[in-house]
């Protein structure tokens, strides 16, 4: 096969191939980097960084149990040491959606370490007779159960940052609750008036709801925290030194810095993806909770003139391109947009999680990016939508103080005093005439002054809450 500088040959089972010279990575990656482009995204770095622990545990684990020699676990510890610290992500060319089981990725990680612990120990790229992608550095391991294990890990790296999204948000919300504790609006049930609540109560709600999704995620990814490394291929731990599975477990949990701890069914780690289905589920539940957030936020908003108005919210571009002055709820309509999404990836995530067979689940990439896409939407957008968004809205208080005072509905505070029917005649007529119910009242001569204005006092209209 001819070749020139630029390039070199590496062999691997299929024979000869032609690889840049400068590329870390070997044959399997190349074969693998001309069938699979699909997304045109590269692998998430919270993978990368999993699958390179992963390697690196395992070095360390064969190394003290004295079935890798000193010289190449070395090797390969200070090479994976050198991608952890940013060096050679570059090399990590395949596309988040690849071969089925990630087999293909994981053969890219193995590449790209094996090649630079050649060059640490002196070597040349390609030379996988002294290190050898396969024999080495995917030593004691298989794609089925390493693959399964970085998405444990991915997951649980990558929730950091969006769990601290979710906590600014759920802090704003409270702050919001507390600013609003005392203004007084009219609730709406089946979008039509209802009792009054404060606005208060409201973002309260809104942060506890939130709250409530993130305590489910945390539950959810305690799962992850065990993993299936040392399976290998079905979940026997084929081609494993004894006390390999603990050792390898326990390097990785010191690195991630993760409580990780070996499955308690290595044949259900490698089967079923139902722990990260669940992850997936929780996130899908969160954004449920937000889209009904951000449409409460849109509704409250509406207006100025010809619709509820009772928030102003802070106006982050034009609302227009031919409308002058226009401020849309732009924020809201995109996190709407993001928890669609989330929520096209959670079916995503529960196809895959049902398709695999036997002794393996195969669709393990395309999941793991649905469910780190969600995960980096939440965390890229919610500091956005929380301090752009939510720090920013204001009370028009007059606009509600109106509402409560027009609403018939404060007629229901009436009911022990003056019946359902009678209550209910009044309703009517308020609608009818456009009274208030409390000059109604006053003309029908059913109280006086005082005791209306006891019964529609502040404290009666909110109750024990």
């Amino acid at each position: 096969m001819p070749n020139d500088s630029s390039t070199r040959v590496d062999k691997d089972s299929l024979g000869d191939i032609l690889i840049p010279s400068d590329a870390y990575y070997g044959p399997f990656t190349a074969r693998a980097k001309q069938q699979y482009n699909v997304t045109g995204q590269p692998a998430h770095i919270c993978l990368i960084k999993a699958y390179v622990m992963i390697k690196r545990s395992a070095a360390l684990a064969n190394k003290n149990l004295h079935v890798l020699d000193e010289e190449r676990a070395d090797a390969i510890i200070k090479s994976c040491d050198e991608i952890l610290d940013g060096k050679f992500v570059d090399q990590f060319v395949l596309d988040s959606i690849n071969s089925g089981a990630g087999t293909a990725f994981n053969m890219n990680c193995n590449e790209v370490i094996a090649n630079r612990s050649l060059e640490i120990l002196g070597m040349k790229k390609g030379q996988y007779n002294i290190i050898s992608p396969n024999d080495h550095v995917n030593m004691s391991q298989s794609s089925n159960d390493t693959f399964p294990t970085a998405m444990h890990v991915a997951i649980l790296l990558n929730s950091f940052e969006m769990l601290s999204a979710m906590e600014l948000v759920i802090t704003t919300m409270g702050k919001k609750a507390e600013e609003f504790r005392d203004t007084i609006k009219v609730g709406r049930t089946h979008l039509m008036d209802a009792l009054p609540v404060t606005l208060g109560n409201e973002f309260g709600a809104y942060a506890y709801s939130i709250k409530q999704a993130m305590q489910m995620i945390i539950l959810a990814g305690n799962k992850l925290e065990y993993v299936g490394l040392g399976g290998t291929a079905v979940g026997t731990g084929a081609n494993t030194p004894k006390g390999y599975r603990e050792s390898a477990i326990r390097y990785l949990a010191d690195i991630t810095r993760l409580d990780l701890k070996p499955s308690e069914n290595m044949f259900y780690s490698l089967q079923s993806k139902l722990d990260v289905a669940n992850y997936s589920c929780s996130l899908r539940n969160l954004a449920l909770e937000l889209i009904k957030i951000a449409n409460d936020i849109r509704l409250m908003a509406s207006g100025p003139v010809a619709g509820f108005a009772e928030i102003f919210i802070p106006p982050v571009h034009p609302g227009s391109s031919i409308m002058p002055g226009k401020v849309n709820p732009s924020l809201a309509e995109c996190l709407t947009m993001i928890c669609f999404n989330m929520i096209g990836n959670d079916v995503s995530v529960a196809m895959a999680a049902q398709a695999g067979q036997l002794e393996l689940n195969v669709m393990l990439p395309g999941m793991l990016k649905c469910v780190l896409d969600s995960m980096d939407m939440l965390k890229n957008f919610l500091p956005v939508f929380s301090r752009n968004m939510i720090d920013g809205i204001k009370e028009n208080k007059k606009r509600m103080e109106s509402y409560v005072e027009e609403s018939p509905t404060l007629v229901t505070l009436l009911n022990p005093y003056i019946g359902y029917l009678q209550a209910a005649e009044i309703y009517k007529e308020s609608i009818k005439t456009k009274v208030s119910i409390r000059e109604l009242i006053l003309r029908r001569g059913l109280m006086t002054k005082e005791e209306i204005d006891r019964i529609l006092s502040k404290e009666n209209i909110l109750g024990s809450t």
